[in-house]
């Protein structure tokens, strides 16, 4: 009885084995790194304008040097 549990176990191993598949990534694409790039530079733009026009930046008017 023993044996044939084994052997059972064996052909069990054995056919999960046979069903695993080793799937090849894609290669990355060109565009979707350029994309990555892109929005990453658009959000660094973002960040430093928040930065510096950010709360508390005032502009106050610089008084008239001219004169009539």
């Amino acid at each position: 009885m023993k044996l044939a549990a084994e052997q059972d176990i064996a052909d069990k191993i054995a056919a999960a084995k046979a069903k695993l598949v080793v799937v090849e990534p894609k290669p990355i694409s060109p565009y979707a790194a350029l994309g990555a790039a892109a929005l990453a530079a658009a959000a660094a733009v973002v960040m430093a304008g928040v930065v510096v026009l950010g709360p508390g930046v005032r502009f106050d008017q610089a008084p008239p040097t001219y004169t009539p």
